[in-house]
């Protein structure tokens, strides 16, 4: 499937997105996970859809520079009418592009998220957040529950296939540790309500370099 063709998949969930408040709810807990951090400079949001993660760390970490990016245009367009409330002062810069490689120089970023997504974007994705961070810095990501992930349609053909879905917290955390991330750990968060889901939180450290 095409880079036009996924997009346009995405630009028609766009409009009922911010109806489903269980992005909302794992945005804020993957945020909420992270050790707290004194005004990181710059915090990336990969696959951003309408700004989750994004507007979470806005909030709890008072990150002074953020972007968030997304394939999908309509996504960011309602992305960017949420942020006319929630970044007054626009910090966030809203971008359409492809989430590997990230629109970002190495050793540039001090957070990377990523809720929702990485279970489209494979391995490639962990190896590019080394790249974009800084010595020491963090990465937040999820993944669904292997038993439980069940994608439809078209959807089901850009579920990366190098990337095996966890089956439980220590699964996931390895999937960090064995991209080169350190100190990973995972908590599973489940959402309940009219339909029930879970993801896995996955939190870890780029290790720092050294000559």
């Amino acid at each position: 499937m095409t880079t036009p063709d996924a997009g346009a998949l995405f630009d028609g969930l766009a409009p009922g997105y911010d109806g489903d408040h269980f992005h909302e709810s794992v945005a804020e807990a993957l945020v909420r996970g992270l050790p707290a951090t004194v005004s990181p400079r710059l915090v990336l949001d990969v696959a951003t859809g309408t700004g989750a993660a994004a507007f979470a760390a806005l909030r709890h970490l008072d990150a002074r520079r953020l972007v968030g990016v997304d394939i999908s245009p309509a996504m960011i367009e309602r992305a960017r009418g949420r942020a006319a409330v929630q970044d007054a002062d626009g910090r966030i810069d809203w971008q359409v592009g492809q989430a590997v490689p990230a629109p970002m120089a190495d050793d540039a970023v001090d957070i990377v998220l990523c809720a929702s997504s990485l279970h489209f974007l494979g391995r490639a994705a962990l190896h590019d957040w080394l790249r974009v961070l800084r010595q020491g810095g963090r990465v937040a990501f999820t993944l669904p529950p292997a038993e439980t992930f069940r994608p439809s349609g078209a959807f089901a053909k850009l579920v990366a296939t190098d990337l095996p879905l966890p089956q439980d917290n220590g699964q996931a955390a390895a999937l960090a540790t064995a991209a080169g991330f350190e100190q990973a750990n995972a908590t599973r968060l489940d959402i309940t309500g009219e339909r029930p889901r879970s993801v896995f939180l996955v939190h870890a450290s780029a290790p720092s370099r050294t000559a």
